[in-house]
């Protein structure tokens, strides 16, 4: 009984992974497991996934991010310089390293940046933008964040037609990044404090740095997933295999709920019969909307086995990330970092973040209606 509550408490203590658990659960009382359910699970999405989680751990680890930010802050005179260097490493880093590992290394070196320098008052607004920067340069790359990935993955899509579907988006979000940063009055300071560790890059550095070059050539199908999910956990296991308990094993096993919630309505003809109505030639409408309410992840894979349109989708899914708290988890990372400030201010912290998210939403689903 007692490893059963805490295998619950440990589902509760993630929203988005204890909601695919009790979808699953449910869906499984319409079409009742069997051997059938094994082939709902996409191999290729769950390895890649991994394997890039535990490349990035490795980054992480050496210390990669920190020289980065110090490199950085070398040219940084004004408050404007530094939100630019925060809210610049979010989206170009979240290209590579995802939308909530960026988040969550860059917004504590902001949070203790500001706080060292006293400028606290630019807190909300520098974390909010950082949040926005991160969900929208993630959408630009399959490696950018989960729903991506997955996508790519699911439509068998090539390089060249994801940075085609997402280009333009991409480059419309910076320009109205470096618009919201233009509008926030720029002030004189002192050089911003050394970052713990900045100097050190662990040596195993270049290990993997070589290994997510491996993960890049099998997201490239390149080189065969299961080969670079053996190469990366040998690489893991034999130099440094404390990465291995820096996995976000939460969000597999959501990914694993959700492949089986998903298969299972795909079965039940009434309901993939009215998504497939409700869908058509409004995916990204659909895929924005639903974003809100579930989240953008479940909403991009539900959604994918119910049309054949995936640059709407795809757009509609990372849009989705903006808008309310819960509509990209990412964003749920960086408010609980800003909660656990001192003084921090929950209410006006949700309130900035709902008003700048809905306004980009807006002047970007319009911009992609039309472009």
């Amino acid at each position: 009984m007692k490893k059963i509550r805490n295998s619950l408490a440990f589902l509760y203590g993630d929203p988005i992974l204890f909601a695919a658990f009790v979808l699953a659960l449910l869906s499984a009382l319409f079409v009742h497991p069997s051997k059938n359910y094994v082939t709902y699970l996409d191999l290729r999405v769950l390895s890649l996934l991994f394997s890039m989680m535990l490349v990035v751990a490795g980054f992480q680890r050496a210390g990669i991010f920190s020289r980065v930010i110090a490199y950085l802050f070398k040219f940084v005179h004004t408050t404007r310089m530094l939100i630019f260097v925060f809210v610049g490493v979010c989206f170009f880093g979240s290209m590579l390293i995802t939308n909530d590992v960026a988040l969550i290394t860059f917004v504590p070196l902001c949070i203790i940046t500001l706080t060292q320098t006293e400028k606290g008052k630019l807190l909300i607004p520098v974390i909010v933008l950082q949040t926005i920067a991160a969900n929208l340069g993630s959408m630009l790359t399959p490696l950018g964040n989960p729903q991506n990935l997955f996508l790519y993955t699911a439509f068998n899509m090539t390089m060249g037609q994801f940075l085609k579907t997402m280009a333009i988006p991409s480059a419309i979000s910076f320009l109205l990044l470096v618009a919201a940063i233009l509008l926030i009055p720029s002030e004189q300071i002192e050089s911003p404090p050394k970052q713990q560790g900045a100097d050190r890059v662990g040596k195993k550095a270049a290990l993997w740095c070589v290994l997510f070059f491996a993960c890049l050539l099998a997201v490239l199908r390149i080189l065969p997933y299961s080969i670079v999910l053996v190469i990366v956990l040998a690489g893991a296991f034999l130099f440094e295999r404390k990465t291995l308990l820096w996995v976000d094993y939460g969000l597999l096993l959501t990914f694993i709920f959700l492949f089986v919630f998903i298969g299972n309505m795909k079965n039940i003809p009434i309901v993939s019969d009215t998504l497939s109505r409700l869908v058509d030639t409004r995916e990204m409408a659909v895929a924005i909307l639903l974003s809100q309410v579930i989240s953008n992840v479940p909403a991009a894979m539900l959604l994918s086995k119910f049309t054949t349109n995936y640059s709407a989708l795809l757009i509609g899914v990372n849009l989705g990330g903006l808008g309310t708290l819960i509509a990209s988890m990412a964003s749920v990372i960086s408010y609980k970092l800003y909660a656990f400030t001192k003084d921090a201010e929950t209410g006006k912290y949700l309130a900035v973040f709902t008003g700048w998210n809905l306004l980009f939403l807006g002047i970007l689903w319009v911009s992609a209606l039309f472009l």
